[in-house]
């Protein structure tokens, strides 16, 4: 999941290479996105059919050849492909790795597992900025090295991966492989639709982070250091995990509309940054953002998974991902574009209103529920 995540503080200096404007550097990450939701429709249940191993092993693979279109990049083609193929990986590891973790689980231990998933999952997403930024900070090859580096360890995670056990059983004949699309059983609605929709607007604070702030920080506040950049990514991140460890004490019932109602205030605190210009109140909306995301996040991955049948629970949870990732594409191509026109803090704060209403509404009607979001 780091390698989602490496390009983020390159964006600048792929912009003075190659010349192109916000609106493009949010097009290129939201391509990422489309291959996720792409992976999720078109193969969100394979790794029920062929297995988990399997599929892990082809996305690492779908991992290796994005780093490699990074390396030999010469224009946006390559830019493209390498986000296509790296949101390919990342759809195929969502639902057949949380699955996996779950189903890995001793007796007694599916709650830890489900923290290791998702803990996993926004963990890397926040390791890949801060990453990238310290190598292209301080080495000579900063649109380079940092590839280098994540070619090294997906590596090391195909060793590994070949290592475990699987935990699909194999049928004889094998079902035929099928495009499923949004595979939501109907006893598993009532959970999903408000899980998801609580994950879209928590994804939509991620995707504000990942493609737009690096901008925001150079442009507006003078920020060049990308490292620095890096960090703040990271410590919204971060702030993710810490909210998913919260959960456990707060419990499922509770976790999702505190999480959006936590989330709400972030969006409002990142709101009065930009109009403030302050790189410390911007943070601080981050790491609040980031905390609800993550406690919303982590009720929501756990509601659904315990609510979807064993034999469709790959697909359901790749049906979660597909409004995540939505969620973190669709709403930041919306501030590239409305920058032409109101520029980067104008664009920025009608995003921020459009969150900010939607995760109050959610947590106010799962607040107001007499049976909240929970298995």
């Amino acid at each position: 999941m780091a390698g989602t995540t490496l390009p983020t503080p390159l964006y600048g200096l792929y912009r003075e290479q190659i010349g192109f404007s916000e609106l493009m550097v949010t097009v290129v990450f939201a391509v990422y996105a489309l291959g996720v939701i792409a992976a999720l429709l078109v193969a969100g249940d394979f790794s029920d059919v062929l297995g988990r191993r399997p599929v892990l092993l082809f996305a690492l693979g779908l991992s290796i050849l994005s780093a490699v279109c990074f390396l030999a990049e010469d224009g946006l083609p390559l830019l493209f492909a390498g986000r296509l193929l790296s949101g390919f990986a990342a759809g195929l590891f969502s639902g057949a790795a949380t699955a996996a973790v779950l189903e890995l689980a001793p007796p007694g231990q599916r709650a830890r597992a489900g923290l290791a998933a998702t803990a996993a999952n926004m963990g890397g997403l926040g390791c890949g900025p801060l990453l990238s930024g310290i190598l292209a900070q301080y080495t000579r090859r900063p649109l380079q090295l940092p590839f280098l580096v994540h070619i090294a360890l997906l590596l090391a995670a195909f060793v590994v991966t070949r290592a475990l056990p699987e935990t699909v059983a194999r049928h004889t004949p094998r079902p035929p492989l099928r495009p499923q699309g949004m595979v939501v059983p109907e006893q598993t609605r009532a959970v999903f639709v408000p899980a998801a929709l609580a994950a879209f607007a928590g994804f939509a604070l991620l995707g504000l982070f990942t493609a737009v702030s690096p901008s925001f920080l150079a442009q507006t506040l003078g920020v060049h250091n990308l490292a620095v950049t890096g960090l703040v990514v990271f410590t919204v991140f971060c702030s993710s995990t810490a909210g998913q460890l919260l959960m456990s004490r707060v419990g499922v019932r509770r976790a999702l509309p505190a999480g959006c109602a936590v989330l709400t205030v972030g969006m409002a605190v990142v709101a009065a940054s930009l109009l403030l210009e302050s790189l410390p109140v911007l943070v601080l909306g981050g790491v609040v953002g980031g905390l609800g995301q993550g406690l919303g996040f982590r009720a929501a991955v756990t509601g659904v998974s315990a609510a979807a049948p064993a034999e469709h629970r790959g697909a359901t949870i790749s049906a979660f991902f597909v409004v995540a990732y939505v969620g973190i594409s669709l709403p930041v191509v919306g501030v590239g574009a409305l920058t032409l026109a109101l520029g980067l803090r104008g664009a920025g704060l009608v995003f921020a209103g459009c969150v900010i209403l939607l995760a109050a509404g959610v947590g106010v009607f799962l607040a107001r529920r007499s049976d909240p979001v929970a298995p």
